[in-house]
C-alpha cells in the first residue's frame, strides 16, 4: 500500500499534485485544516476513521487528515471527484447515499463530515446513519457554512447571484446551535464549537467563487444541475490555466488581506465547526 500511495500522491510532472498546490492556496480550506488538527489531536494507529465530504474535495483534505494517524475511510455523496481523488490517495473514495451509509454499526472511532448536512434535504436523515456508524464514546465533527442568513456577507452573496443554489446548497448552512441540536437528538454529546473564517476571508473567497462560477465557467454552469464553485478535477483547472496562475502570483495579497480577520476576533465566523461524542 505505501507504494501505491506513493504513486498515487505524485503528479505527471513529478512535482506536487495539482489538488495538494490548490488547497495551499486556499484560504477557508487551511483554515478549516488548521482547526480539524486541533480537535482531532493525535490518532492511535487502530482507531477507525471516516471522513464523508460531498463535493467540493479534490482528495486534498483526505490527504493531510491522513497525516494525522488511524485508519481511514473516504467517502463521498457525490461522484464527481472520485477517480483523481482515488489516484491521489492511493486508496478508494467510494460515492454512498444519505440515506444508507455502507458501513455496519458502531464501525468507526472518529468520523468528520465537511460541507455535507447543508447539500442534504433532511439533516436528520444522514445525521441517524452517522451516528449509527459511530462508536460508543465515538468522535463526531461536523463542519458547515453558518447557517445564520443575517451575516453580512450571505447578504452580499445573495445580491450578486451567489445564493445557495449557486453553492448546490439546500439550505445556505447550519448554525452552531442547530448542529448541536442534531447531535443531541441523535445521542451526540456536544464537547467543543468554533467559528472561523470571518468577513474579510468570506469575501475574498466570494470573489474566487464569483469569477469561476459566473466568469470562467460560464457554460459549465449553465449546463450542470449542480455546477462547482472552484475547479474540482483536473480537465476544469487547466481550462482556467491563465486564471489560476494570475491567482497563484496575487495569492500572497489575498493571504494578508484575509488577516485583517484578527480585527473580528470578536465576531462569529462563516464556517462553524462542533465536535461531540457518542454517548456510552
Amino acid at each position: 500500500m505505501a507504494n501505491t500511495r506513493e504513486t498515487g500522491a505524485m503528479s505527471h510532472s513529478g512535482g506536487s499534485p495539482w489538488q495538494l498546490d490548490m488547497f495551499r492556496k486556499g484560504l477557508k480550506k487551511s483554515l478549516r485544516l488548521k482547526y480539524l488538527r486541533k480537535l482531532l489531536g493525535g490518532i492511535d494507529r487502530e482507531e477507525r476513521c471516516l471522513l464523508l465530504t460531498c463535493g467540493d474535495n479534490n482528495g486534498a483534505m483526505n490527504y493531510f487528515l491522513r497525516e494525522l494517524g488511524g485508519t481511514w475511510t473516504w467517502a463521498d455523496l457525490e461522484d464527481t471527484c472520485l477517480d483523481e481523488m482515488s489516484q491521489l490517495l492511493g486508496e478508494p473514495v467510494v460515492q454512498v447515499q444519505e440515506d444508507k451509509l455502507p458501513y455496519a454499526d458502531a464501525s468507526f472511532d472518529r468520523i468528520v463530515t465537511i460541507d455535507v448536512h447543508e447539500h442534504v434535504e433532511n439533516p436528520t436523515v444522514i445525521q441517524a446513519e452517522i451516528c449509527r456508524s459511530l462508536r460508543s464514546g465515538g468522535q463526531l465533527i461536523i463542519t458547515t457554512p453558518n447557517g445564520d442568513e443575517r451575516k453580512m456577507a450571505v447578504r452580499i452573496k445573495n445580491a450578486v447571484g451567489m445564493s445557495k443554489e449557486a453553492y448546490g446548497h439546500q439550505r445556505i448552512g447550519l448554525t452552531a446551535a442547530e448542529i448541536e441540536s442534531l447531535m443531541t437528538g441523535q445521542g451526540i454529546k456536544p464537547a467543543r464549537t468554533l467559528t472561523f473564517s470571518r468577513l474579510f476571508t468570506e469575501l475574498l473567497e466570494l470573489t474566487i467563487n464569483f469569477a469561476y462560477t459566473k466568469i470562467l465557467a460560464r457554460k459549465q454552469s449553465d449546463e450542470d444541475e449542480h455546477p462547482e464553485i472552484a475547479p474540482a478535477t483536473s480537465s476544469q483547472l487547466q481550462s482556467v490555466g491563465k486564471s489560476y496562475r494570475i491567482y497563484s502570483v496575487i495569492f500572497p495579497v489575498y493571504w494578508l488581506i484575509s488577516k485583517l480577520d484578527w480585527l473580528l476576533f470578536l465576531t462569529e465566523g462563516y464556517c462553524v465547526m462542533v465536535e461531540g461524542r457518542q454517548r456510552s
